[in-house]
C-alpha cells in the first residue's frame, strides 16, 4: 500500500490479494521453480533498443522543485515492435548535495497502484533520510496502467454511458442484484455467498469492459522490466531502488529478472512470493486483527483520553458491536458523507475504516477513537471521513496528451482504446495488479473452503479478506506461480521488517530476506505499516548507511 497516503478504503476489500508477487504473459519462463537468471542483456534485442535508447526530456513539473518527463515502454514485451505502448509519468528530486551525488535512487511507494511521479510532487522525498537526498536524485514514476499512465486503468463506466442505461433496466438489475439486508462479514448461507460471488463477477466484468486491451499487461513482471528501461533512461549502469510494501514485489521481480545490473536494494513491508493467495489471505488479515488488539491494548499510550473505551476489553466491545450493527443495517452518516448515497456504512466499510487506521498509529489512533466513540453514538460521518484523500492528479492524464507524447517516442501508435479515466485510478490498478499476479481458483468451492480457517485465524478480518478475494476468480491469469526468490548474482539486499505491522506481517520480512543471496533483515520493534521514512532515527541511519556506502546491516539487527 502507498506508505505516504496509508491507502484507500478499497485496498482492504482486497484483503489477502494485497500481497501478490509477478506476472504477466510477457513471454517469461514460468517461476515456479528456481532458475538460472538470463544472461542476455534485453538492451542488446534490436526490438528493445529504441525503448533502452531513451533519453529522458526532463522539464518543470506543475510543482515548483521537482523535474518531469516522460518513459515509453512496449505494452506487450513478447511483441515490442507492434507499436503499442505505454507512456509513463516521471519524476525527480535532484540531489541537495550535487557535488556528492551517486545517481539516481528509484523508489515506489505501495499499492500496487500508488503513483510514484504524484507521490514525489506531493513531498515523498521528505521520507528519505538527509544522506540519501544528499546523495541521490530522487525518482518516482507511475507504474504502467496506474496514475497518469497513458493508457491507464479503469473499472468505472463512463459517466455517458452510466447516463444512456435505461432506467427500467437499471432498476430491474438492481432490484435482481441487490440481497436482503446488508452484505454479512462472513457469508454462511448459500443467498449470502451467491450474492458474494455475483457481485464479484460484476466488479471483473466491469474492469474487462472498460480496460480489456490492457488488463493482462500491468503485472509486476512487466512493471519490473519497465524499470529497467527506466534505469537505462537515467544513464545508470546499475539500479539503486526503495520499494515499500507493493514495492517490494517490484523490486524482488527486478532482482530476478535483472539481478546483475543491481546496485543497492532496500524491501520495505516485504511481501513473500512463495505463498499462494489463500496464504496470504491467512497472512494479512491475521496481521490486522493483531494490530486492532495492539489499538485496544496500546491506545492510551498515543490516542490518552480520546480512546474509545477505559479499558482494551471495552474497545474490543465497542469495535465487536459496531461491525454487529453495520452488519444489520448500515450505520447512518450525514448527507454529505462519501457513504450517504449507499445509505450509510456497511460492515465491510466500517471494517475497512478501522483496519486502514492501523497503518500510522501516530497519525491515526486519535482520530480513529474519536470517530469511533461517534459512531457508537449513532454518527458514523468522521468513521467514514477517515479514508477520504482529496484526489490527485490534473488533466494531464487524459488521452490526448499521452498521444501527443507517444508520436515522438520508440514504437509509438495508437494505443489501445480505453476510456477516460478518473485522477485516482487506485483501486481498478489494485485490483488488476493483484489478481494477475497470483493464480486463483475458477471454482466457488475453494473460496468457501477458506472461510472457516480464516475465521479461526483472523475473525471477520479474515473472512472478509477471503470474501474479497472472489473478484479474482473470473480475472485473466498470468503465468507466474508462487515460488522462492531466484536471483542468483544479486548483491546483499536489505529487507526491513516491522514487528506490528498490520499489512505486511514481520513473518514473511524473515522469510524473504532468507530468500535472497546474502539477504540482510533489519527488524524494527514498532507498530504500524513499514518503518523506513516514519522518523525512527535508528532505521533512518542503517538504511541511508546502506544505500550511500553499502554499508551492510550485521545479523541481527534491530531498532
Amino acid at each position: 500500500m502507498n506508505r505516504a497516503t496509508h491507502a484507500t478504503a478499497t485496498a482492504l476489500a482486497l484483503l489477502g490479494a494485497l500481497s501478490l508477487t509477478a506476472c504477466t504473459g510477457g513471454g517469461l519462463p514460468d517461476k515456479g521453480a528456481a532458475k538460472a537468471p538470463a544472461t542476455a542483456d534485453p538492451a542488446s534485442r534490436s526490438d528493445l533498443r529504441p525503448f533502452y535508447g531513451q533519453q529522458l526530456a526532463w522539464t518543470d513539473c506543475a510543482t515548483d522543485g521537482y523535474e518531469c518527463a516522460r518513459l515509453t515502454v512496449p505494452l506487450d514485451y513478447a511483441r515490442p515492435g507492434n507499436g503499442r505502448t505505454f507512456v509513463l509519468p516521471v519524476a525527480r528530486a535532484a540531489a541537495t548535495g550535487p557535488g556528492k551525488r551517486i545517481g539516481s535512487l528509484v523508489f515506489n511507494p505501495g499499492g500496487p497502484g500508488a503513483a510514484g511521479a504524484g507521490s514525489l510532487e506531493e513531498g515523498m522525498d521528505e521520507a528519505f533520510g538527509a544522506a540519501a537526498r544528499a546523495r541521490f536524485d530522487i525518482v518516482g514514476f507511475d507504474p504502467r496502467g496506474v496514475g497518469g499512465s497513458v493508457p491507464a486503468l479503469t473499472c468505472e463506466p463512463a459517466e455517458e454511458e452510466t447516463e444512456e442505461e435505461p432506467a427500467a433496466e437499471e432498476a430491474a438489475a438492481a432490484e435482481d442484484e441487490t440481497p436482503d439486508g446488508v452484505a454479512p462479514l462472513y457469508p454462511r448461507t448459500e443467498a449470502d455467498r451467491s450474492a458474494a460471488a455475483a457481485g464479484a463477477r460484476t466488479a471483473a466484468e466491469d474492469c474487462e469492459k472498460h480496460s480489456g486491451p490492457i488488463l493482462r499487461h500491468v503485472g509486476t513482471d512487466d512493471a519490473a522490466r519497465d524499470l529497467d528501461i527506466l534505469r537505462a533512461a537515467l544513464g545508470e549502469r546499475k539500479l539503486t531502488y526503495l520499494g515499500w510494501s507493493y514495492g517490494t514485489s517490484l523490486g524482488t521481480s527486478y532482482a530476478e529478472q535483472f539481478p546483475r545490473r543491481v546496485r543497492a536494494m532496500v524491501l520495505d513491508g516485504a511481501i513473500d512470493p512463495s505463498l499462494d493467495w489463500r496464504q496470504r489471505v491467512l497472512s494479512q488479515s491475521a496481521g490486522f486483527r493483531r494490530s486492532v488488539d495492539d489499538y485496544a491494548e496500546r491506545c492510551a499510550e498515543i490516542a490518552g483520553d480520546r480512546c474509545p473505551g477505559r479499558t482494551p476489553g471495552e474497545i474490543r466491545a465497542l469495535i465487536e458491536r459496531l461491525y454487529q450493527r453495520a452488519e444489520r443495517e448500515p450505520l447512518p452518516v450525514a448527507e454529505d458523507s462519501s457513504y450517504a448515497e449507499y445509505g450509510g456504512m456497511d460492515a465491510t466499510a466500517v471494517l475497512d475504516a478501522v483496519s486502514m487506521a492501523m497503518y500510522t498509529p501516530e497519525d491515526q489512533w486519535e482520530p480513529l477513537s474519536e470517530a469511533l466513540r461517534e459512531a457508537d453514538r449513532g454518527d458514523a460521518t468522521k468513521l467514514g471521513a477517515l479514508g477520504d484523500e482529496e484526489e490527485t492528479g490534473s488533466e494531464d492524464t487524459d488521452t490526448t496528451e499521452g498521444e501527443e507524447q507517444e508520436d515522438a517516442s520508440p514504437g509509438a501508435s495508437e494505443p489501445p482504446a480505453v476510456p477516460a479515466v478518473p485522477a485516482d485510478n487506485s483501486d481498478a490498478a489494485l485490483t488488476a495488479v493483484n489478481c494477475l499476479d497470483v493464480p486463483h481458483p475458477r471454482s466457488v468451492r475453494p473460496y468457501w473452503d477458506a472461510l472457516a480457517p480464516a475465521d479461526k485465524a483472523a475473525g471477520v478480518y479474515g473472512t472478509a479478506g477471503v470474501t474479497a478475494e472472489l473478484t479474482c476468480r473470473d480475472w485473466p491469469s498470468g503465468e507466474r506461480r508462487p515460488h522462492k526468490v531466484a536471483a542468483e548474482g544479486v548483491p546483499p539486499v536489505l529487507v526491513v521488517g516491522t514487528t506490528g505491522d498490520p499489512s505486511t506481517p514481520y513473518a514473511e520480512a524473515v522469510s524473504l530476506a532468507e530468500q535472497f543471496p546474502a539477504g540482510m533483515l533489519l527488524t524494527y520493534e514498532g507498530l504500524g505499516h513499514t518503518a523506513y521514512g516514519r522518523g525512527n532515527a535508528c532505521v533512518t541511519a542503517k538504511v541511508d548507511a546502506y544505500l550511500v556506502e553499502l554499508e551492510r546491516v550485521a545479523p541481527g539487527a534491530t531498532c
